[in-house]
């Protein structure tokens, strides 16, 4: 109890600031760099605005909380894809009077805020200050959590994500079921929670009251299922809906083939089925080249030459390739990141991870997979562990992250695709 009252007292500020610091950067870029930029040819004009936090996904939360939810079973697009709380809470917010620009733009923001506070929290108890800030600053300046700004669920299912795990690893089972259903009626990505808090409370070896906490977490989405029977007629209608932006599930490999491709060939051989520009594989394969030469000679170069290098060539890799690294690296870097922290890590956060993971990869799709991955927090939370062990690569990782954090929001304001 005094540690708690420790971390929400005279610790409380590092989330804050954190949270402070990397919004100011995203409003400043949102509202006040992107509307003096030209208009791209294929997105629109930013504008002071709370417009600007719309965009995508957005509209269909929008018509959720003014309109309610509709549906038929015609393969097409429906808003009962995504789940309610974001836009009960955003309706709620609206009742004072608010536009839905501005209340789902403050219920996100706030949210976001919530979950960095909780998530410090957690980390400080199992891993130290020095951990838990860098989590905490991983959470807040990862280029995706624009998403914890702009009109989506990502800061809400942060929130109450975070919140059950850590109420799990306190042994309050019935703090892990209240949080936990909000957090399987904010985003299908909750169900991952299910079996995870089963698969941490037999390895632990919890009682039965920890078996059942873990299984009540189910409530939300059942409550969403329930819905959906009585007013659809159907109630697997959301995920019936989900097929529009995911046809089947299971492995998509060949997604994954083209972003490989993308990676290693660029975009412009993709597009025409063979090598017309030689100047992006033999780029590609200079820094593989690089790498190994780096790796191999690393007692005679000594930790810091390596250390740097390595960076300049992610730097060099991302100016190369683009988003289709970013997706790539935090699916697959998350794996590897979890793996090898995996006895450092409380096994809730282990488990978490590798299930929720596992669902993204079960999903039958590419689409938005960095923006889903930033929100399994367990990912966060290994490489805010790694870096609190590497002084090295704290800063220079932090200052990435702020230019992408910076390159991200302009493009979401110009309704630039994003995630």
């Amino acid at each position: 109890m005094n540690q708690d009252k420790n971390i929400f007292g005279k610790r409380l500020y590092f989330p804050v600031a954190m949270w402070l610091s990397s919004r100011l950067i995203i409003a400043i870029c949102m509202l006040l760099i992107a509307p003096l930029l030209p208009t791209p040819p294929q997105g629109v004009a930013a504008t002071f605005s709370w417009d600007v936090f719309s965009a995508w996904d957005s509209t269909w939360y929008e018509k959720i909380a003014t309109f309610g939810y509709e549906y038929i079973n015609d393969g097409e697009e429906h808003s009962v894809a995504f789940f309610p709380l974001f836009s009960l809470l955003c309706r709620a917010v609206m009742s004072i009077g608010l536009p839905f620009e501005a209340a789902g733009t403050l219920v996100n923001n706030f949210a976001f805020l919530g979950a960095l506070i909780v998530s410090y929290a957690w980390i400080n108890q199992h891993h130290g200050v020095s951990a838990a800030r860098w989590a905490t600053a991983v959470l807040a300046w990862f280029p995706l959590s624009i998403f914890g700004t702009v009109i989506y669920s990502e800061g809400l299912y942060l929130l109450f994500s975070a919140a059950a795990l850590r109420a799990f690893d306190q042994k309050q089972n019935a703090w892990t079921f209240l949080w936990g259903a909000m957090a399987t009626a904010t985003r299908s990505t909750g169900i991952a929670l299910i079996p995870a808090l089963l698969l941490a409370s037999w390895q632990e070896h919890r009682g039965i009251k920890a078996y059942f906490a873990s299984l009540a977490t189910s409530t939300g989405l059942l409550l969403y299922c329930l819905y959906c029977q009585l007013k659809f007629g159907d109630a697997l209608a959301f995920f019936n809906a989900q097929k529009a932006w995911r046809p089947s599930l299971g492995f998509y490999w060949q997604g994954w083939l083209k972003i490989l491709m993308q990676i290693t060939l660029g975009p412009i051989n993709l597009k025409y089925g063979y090598i017309k520009d030689f100047s992006h594989p033999l780029l590609f394969a200079s820094i593989i080249a690089i790498s190994y030469l780096l790796w191999h000679f690393r007692k005679q170069l000594g930790a810091v030459k390596v250390d740097y290098g390595f960076f300049a060539l992610i730097i060099f890799s991302w100016l190369l390739v683009g988003d289709p690294l970013i997706n790539a690296v935090t699916v697959f870097g998350g794996v590897y990141l979890l793996w090898q922290l995996r006895t450092q890590l409380t096994p809730v956060t282990v488990i978490y991870g590798f299930c929720s993971l596992g669902l993204i990869l079960a999903s039958g799709g590419t689409w938005s997979l960095s923006r889903i991955a930033y929100g399994i927090v367990s990912l966060s939370v290994a490489l805010g562990v790694l870096l609190s062990r590497y002084h090295r690569w704290r800063y220079p990782v932090i200052g990435f992250f702020a230019i992408l954090l910076a390159s991200f929001s302009v493009r979401f304001s110009q309704h630039m695709w994003v995630g």
